[in-house]
């Protein structure tokens, strides 16, 4: 039985990174937004850095300054490859466009919660600890949307357009049934924060580190208060193998890349190790007639390249154009939901590409070329800063990357043939069970 019935005009679903910046945004234009959070801020999350391309964003949220206060500054990424002789530094300043040359490591607790209250700051009406538990859309009509709160209280409410925002949760995608492993890739993560770990040195401190392995790859993330997220993204059939429990799972797999252990000498592990498995994945559509879904709650992919929290915010701007023009011009509704429907997939597609072929020798070896600097590899630093939605500007540049990418893998036709196969055998392997 459904108890007291209230209404807004837009209803944000979750109140992470994507929820609470069109929450703000739309807020700002003087949308009544009434946003629902299951949990209560700050709670602990996966996902601590962020790229060059966020800045922007901050800057109209006016929430650059509140950033780099719970920040450690990032400057580019360092990949380590056990296949060749020494690490390899990418500068962000480098990129085709560096107006944004750096961008920060943060604490995904102090982070959400700080775009949280700048939702309501900016006048959305925010709810913690009550979630959405069911949905009725009606052609034509306003959404019944059925919560409850932490002590049992339910609530109808009435909302002209719906936001899904719900990560992982993927609320609506659940809901319609349209929720699909994502064919092309599949892998799954492990993950805990650790002290006394030994960091780069200097103005690097911040930067993000990336270590290959036999069974994918590691994040090495330094946070601002002196710990160290530490992750590895495998292919499930090594998952599969666990026999022991996460927790030495894990520390085995980390002593498996000797170049991660000799930072890790004096580390102490001061989280629990947690698990995910069946890691990517894709929603059929990203919106329908009064709703929209946002960042993860339509689709997850391999988080390599840090373009969780980009991509969230993203959509969420693109977004906030989409409902704004329903709700003010329903005559354009349909051409708006085609428009942001574009928009959402435009980042993911082109961070896929790369992502895909991570663990390929061709890959690698475009990503520890030490040569000389060129607008092929400016073209690549720009990718990794996350500007993904001009790349019409360099367009040629990331052709000519993909030409040498095909040329490096003919060359090396045995090694790039079995990474295929095993990439291939990988991605089939589902439900492999690594939670606890």
């Amino acid at each position: 039985m459904v108890g007291q019935e209230s209404s807004c005009e837009v209803l944000v679903i979750g109140g992470g990174p994507a929820g609470s910046t069109i929450a703000a945004l739309l807020a700002q234009r003087g949308r009544d937004v009434l946003m629902l959070e299951k949990d209560k801020h700050p709670r602990f999350h996966i996902g601590e850095s962020l790229l060059p391309m966020n800045m922007p964003m901050f800057e109209e949220l006016g929430l650059l300054d509140e950033i780099k206060r719970i920040g450690i500054v990032k400057l580019g990424a360092e990949f380590v490859s056990p296949w060749h002789p020494a690490p390899v530094m990418i500068d962000f300043n480098d990129a085709l466009d560096n107006t944004w040359p750096s961008a920060y490591q943060v604490r995904r607790d102090e982070f959400d919660d700080v775009l949280f209250k700048n939702a309501a700051a900016k006048g959305a009406r925010v709810v913690e600890q009550c979630k959405v538990t069911d949905i009725k859309f009606q052609p034509g009509a306003e959404a019944l949307v059925d919560t409850m709160d932490k002590d049992g209280q339910t609530q109808r409410i009435r909302a002209k357009f719906v936001v899904d925002a719900s990560g992982r949760d993927t609320f609506l995608s659940n809901h319609f049934g349209m929720k699909h492993r994502n064919k092309k890739h599949n892998s799954a993560a492990m993950f805990g924060h650790f002290s006394g770990v030994k960091r780069l040195e200097g103005e690097v401190e911040g930067n993000i580190s990336l270590f290959w392995f036999d069974h994918g790859w590691f994040w090495f993330i330094p946070l601002p208060d002196g710990n160290t997220s530490i992750g590895a993204t495998c292919w499930p059939y090594y998952m599969k193998t666990r026999k022991t429990d996460m927790t030495k799972f894990f520390m085995d797999t980390i002593a498996m890349c000797p170049a991660l252990m000799e930072r890790m000498q004096d580390a102490k592990l001061e989280t629990p190790v947690t698990a995910t498995g069946n890691f990517s994945y894709l929603s059929e559509r990203s919106s329908g007639e009064n709703y929209i879904l946002l960042g993860d709650a339509f689709a997850f992919i391999d988080p390599i390249f840090s373009s969780g929290v980009f991509l969230a915010m993203a959509s969420s701007f693109a977004g906030a154009e989409a409902v704004e023009r329903c709700l003010s011009k329903p005559q354009e509704a349909q051409q708006a939901l085609k428009e942001f429907d574009r928009a959402i997939m435009e980042g993911p597609k082109i961070f896929s590409w790369f992502i895909y072929r991570i663990t390929t020798p061709a890959m690698r070896n475009l990503l520890m070329f030490k040569g000389t600097e060129s607008k092929i590899k400016r073209a690549l630093i720009s990718i990794l800063t996350g500007d993904v939605y001009r790349t019409d500007r360099y367009s040629w540049w990331l052709f000519m990357f993909k030409v040498m990418y095909y040329g490096g893998s003919l060359l090396h036709l045995k090694s790039s043939f079995m990474a295929w196969r095993k990439r291939k055998r990988s991605i089939q392997v589902m439900d492999i069970g690594v939670t606890g």
